[in-house]
């Protein structure tokens, strides 16, 4: 067997081989006599046709077997001798592939199309020139959390002697049915709690309920628009029997020092409260400012290194991330059957953009790490697994019992490793500090990358940090505590 390769392009190698006749001969006989003693030939018993009878009848049939028995091996061997390591399945293509003869009266050839990764050089990471921009924490901000602590703490104070009006919180029991469905299983709710003329309240139930005393009973109807942000009540019409229950309004605490000291969380006094809240926040705005410096870090990083990346890696990632993008949009209850064609098409052209800027970033910062010997330790890898046993609350052999089944920890130390890399391209940055600048403005990534693991090439650099990051969250003096909020129905 003769074969030569040949350089297409950093990723791209064309394989040929010739296979010779005499191993084509040898398959030809072989398959040849095998379907003799099974073929059933007019005027003969079968097994008993002559060899030249049966080449002729299952001329076409021998032929693909000889190939098929063959060819891959072939090509297996001359990729192990040139020392080729494909990214994905090598495209054959055979010369002529009609006409050739496969009984070893001649030799014949094949070419193998085989995608590999590139040799890249050392990237060109020292001295990225960077901005630190820390969001400054403002009155609002810090009397929003208070409001927001206040609205949590709200209790439901009964009205008396009158009816209900804008600004009320009405109690019902809901009950409502599909127009185009009323034999079908009922929208039900107990103890909903409806605030009239609220945004977030659909004006239907405003309208029908303003003006109701407790144990009232009310039937309405409400045409859902088509856009509704449920899937299952948009374009619908609804009857509702509503049961009220009770009428009242949502008196919040005062926000004094007696209040503050009562939210058993160490509070002095209402002061004291504003200040460790501002604290809590300047905190979390160092930390994102930070999440924007590893961000920006890497996306400097590409766009100074261009190279060719394997089609093969990024068509593997763009899958990945338009499967992330159909689990979401299942989570959102979108019926995937109904989506259309053309708008997956278009979601996955917008993956593969996103795709081969992850496969991108993710073939540099490993040369990052080679370049810097990075190195992640046993103990690091233990450490990784005990914060994510207490970030998910489970136990460390919980967590190692979940990774074998995903292939063990190398995930974690892969994580590990390019946060490592990341580490030490900022270690190599020079940084200066910046005004604050708003990140839709300036198009910055977001923040949420840091807990969305597996979804961009940086991403991918801070999946080891999941536990790190969850920790980078609102502290709990700056915890929000929402508010009870009505059902999608009456949204």
């Amino acid at each position: 067997m003769k074969t030569e390769v040949k350089e297409i392009s950093p990723t791209q190698r064309e394989l040929h081989i010739e296979v010779d006749a005499a191993s084509l001969k040898d398959a030809y006989d072989k398959i040849s006599r095998r379907y003799a003693k099974g073929a059933s030939v007019p005027g003969f018993r079968k097994g008993y046709a002559p060899l030249d009878v049966i080449r002729i009848r299952y001329k076409e049939e021998i032929k693909q077997e000889v190939l098929q028995l063959l060819i891959p091996d072939k090509v297996t061997a001359a990729i192990t001798e040139h020392g080729l390591q494909p990214l994905a399945e090598p495209h054959l293509h055979l010369d002529d592939i009609e006409n050739a003869k496969v009984n070893g009266s001649q030799s014949i050839k094949v070419h193998a199309h085989i995608e590999v990764m590139p040799e890249l050089p050392e990237p060109k990471y020292k001295g990225i020139e960077l901005v630190r921009r820390v969001k400054p924490v403002d009155d609002a901000e810090v009397e929003s959390l208070i409001e927001e602590r206040l609205q949590g703490e709200a209790a439901l104070i009964p009205v008396e002697g009158r009816p209900s009006k804008k600004g009320d919180t009405v109690v019902v029991d809901l009950e409502g049915k599909f127009d185009d469905d009323p034999d079908g299983d009922p929208i039900t709710a107990s103890d909903l709690e409806i605030t009239l003329g609220a945004e977030n309240i659909d004006p239907s139930f405003t309208e029908n309920l303003e003006g109701v005393n407790e144990d009232d009973e009310k039937e309405f109807s409400v045409s859902y628009a088509e856009d509704f942000s449920s899937n299952e009540l948009a374009g619908k019409t609804v009857h509702y029997k509503a049961s009220v229950k009770s009428v009242g309004v949502m008196e919040k605490p005062e926000p004094n020092d007696e209040w503050a000291q009562s939210l058993d969380e160490g509070y002095e006094s209402l002061a004291d409260l504003r200040k460790k809240l501002r604290a809590d926040l300047e905190t979390y705005a160092k930390s994102q400012a930070d999440a924007r410096l590893r961000n920006e870090a890497v996306e400097k990083l590409i766009a100074d290194n261009t190279f060719e990346v394997p089609n093969a890696l990024i068509e593997n990632q763009a899958r990945n991330l338009l499967n992330n993008f159909a689990q979401d949009l299942q989570r959102q209850g979108v019926d995937l059957n109904n989506v259309q064609n053309d708008f997956i098409q278009m979601a996955f052209t917008q993956m593969r953009s996103q795709a081969e800027r992850d496969v991108r970033g993710a073939m540099l910062l490993e040369k990052v790490a080679e370049a810097e010997k990075v190195v992640v330790e046993k103990e690091e890898i233990e450490n990784e697994i005990a914060q994510m046993a207490e970030y998910y609350r489970v136990t460390p052999d919980e967590i190692r019992e979940s990774l074998e089944k995903q292939g063990g920890s190398g995930t974690i130390e892969n994580n590990l490793r390019t946060k490592k890399s990341i580490e030490a391209l900022i270690e190599n940055a020079r940084i200066t500090d910046g005004e604050w600048e708003d990140e839709r403005l300036a198009a910055e990534p977001n923040a949420e990358t840091e807990e969305k693991p597996k979804k961009k090439a940086k991403a991918k650099a801070k999946e080891g940090e999941k536990p790190e990051a969850a920790k980078e969250k609102k502290p709990a003096a700056a915890k929000k505590v929402a508010p009870k909020k009505a059902k999608k129905a009456a949204e």
